[in-house]
């Protein structure tokens, strides 16, 4: 589930401080009011992060991690190391 920022869209809040994140489903309505203060919300356009590759996996890689490693020795013909 995707985390979503908003902001109240006038005023201030103790409760809420003015801006919150939350992690909703993407299927989730669009939120129209701060669950704290009731106030009316827009959500905020913002970035997000994505994991970084840093190095390619070798075979050792993914054996210490626990996957099973298959070579391919033909068209639908794997054999495992």
């Amino acid at each position: 589930m995707p985390y979503y920022e908003y902001e109240l869209c006038d005023g201030d809040c103790k409760a809420c401080g003015g801006k919150f994140t939350l992690r909703r489903p993407v299927t989730a309505p669009d939120l129209t009011k701060c669950p704290a203060c009731k106030k009316p919300v827009r959500k905020l356009i913002t970035g997000f992060s994505s994991p970084q590759k840093l190095k390619p996996l070798s075979v050792s890689d993914a054996k210490k991690a626990g996957f099973s490693v298959y070579k391919r020795l033909g068209k639908g013909e794997f054999e495992r190391q």
